[in-house]
């Protein structure tokens, strides 16, 4: 069984996520290639499809948005994630044990005893007349459990009921508060009766393989994958990294050589190559890593050579960048470039 190294998973990871090369596709059919982008952060999207496509327009974008053929969705380990209104439908019931498990967890204290569907039932009937704020909604349904925690209660409606972010959220310069609308009502669309695992998995796959079983339930916030991968094992080529553990991919997806060159990109916060695998070394290093983490979240991250080199962030139109290590005059010189072409979007003034 081949043995694939380290630098060899990143610049397939690479590949897959369009950030050896720019695509000139169109922001939907990039999120659609990704199975989603993380969108904790409103502008998150923007920058993340900015490094990825050749032309990048923020407000297609933003069309997208308010035309609602994008939404901003609760999905995979219970995170917003920007999808198109049928990756909803496929991937609402995929998401929904991730969802469960942060209210048994995060929530169970304050929903002990607590009749959830009933106020599942309620949200929907709220927000059947106006779209909420998460605290509106948490003091709404307080008024009929006045015992309960507001928060606690507006979660189990974003939990158990299919909701949208409704814009101006996540609307390139305008923004707003997070204010929730049912998808029914928003976007025309419920969730699949379940969920497709072996096509979802394939999708994975083809957006971040090779991958392990364990980088499968890291991505999706699931667990109990193996029986989905040998399942589809016939169908699959499988691999060993470089510590033995057994890795699945698409026979013909692209993995390029580790020697392949990478060039200098900007990852927003949150971005999905940070977050999709159980040994994310492919593209951080253990020390990296903890440099890049933040309480609920990680920076937003640059990439040399195909590895997270630094952290950056916008401040009143300068970008700033903190390097964890010495720049070659060829590196510094790439990310200069790609700095400029950076600002040309964030602050063209």
């Amino acid at each position: 069984m081949r043995v694939l190294s380290r630098r060899e998973l990143g610049r397939a990871l690479l590949a897959r996520q369009m950030l050896l090369e720019r695509a000139g596709v169109t922001a939907e059919e990039a999120v659609t290639r990704l199975v989603g982008m993380q969108a904790q952060s409103p502008t998150a999207p923007y920058f993340g499809l900015w490094c990825r496509l050749r032309d990048l327009d923020p407000a297609s974008l933003a069309d997208a948005l308010n035309g609602r053929r994008l939404v901003r969705v609760a999905l995979m380990r219970s995170t917003i994630h920007l999808v198109t209104p049928a990756d909803y439908r496929a991937l609402r019931p995929w998401a929904q044990p991730a969802l469960d498990r942060e209210l048994n967890t995060a929530f169970n204290q304050a929903l002990a005893g607590l009749d959830r569907a009933a106020v599942a039932e309620a949200g929907r009937e709220l927000l059947s007349t106006r779209h909420l704020t998460p605290k509106e909604l948490g003091a709404a349904l307080h008024e009929r459990w006045p015992d309960r925690d507001p928060h606690a209660l507006a979660t189990v409606v974003r939990n158990l009921v299919p909701l949208v972010q409704v814009p101006p959220r996540g609307v390139w310069g305008a923004g707003g508060a997070t204010r929730y609308a049912t998808a029914a009502d928003w976007a025309g669309v419920e969730p699949a009766p379940e969920a497709d695992a072996e096509q979802i998995v394939l999708r994975y796959l083809a957006a971040f393989g090779p991958a392990s079983v364990n980088d499968c339930q890291t991505w999706s916030g699931r667990t109990r994958l193996r029986p989905v991968l040998e399942a589809l094992r016939p169908r699959l080529a499988v691999f060993r990294d470089e510590h033995g553990i057994e890795l699945f991919d698409l026979p013909d997806a692209p993995r390029p050589g580790g020697d392949v060159p990478a060039p200098v990109r900007f990852l927003p916060e949150f971005d999905n190559v940070l977050a999709s695998h159980a040994d994310r070394t492919r593209v951080v290093s253990e020390d990296a890593r903890k440099r890049v983490a933040i309480r609920n979240g990680m920076y937003a991250t640059l990439l040399v050579d195909g590895e997270v080199t630094g952290v950056w962030q916008l401040r009143k139109g300068t970008l700033e960048i903190d390097l964890f290590r010495p720049l070659t005059a060829t590196e510094r010189a790439e990310v200069n470039a790609e700095s400029a072409r950076m600002l040309r979007l964030a602050a063209p003034t």
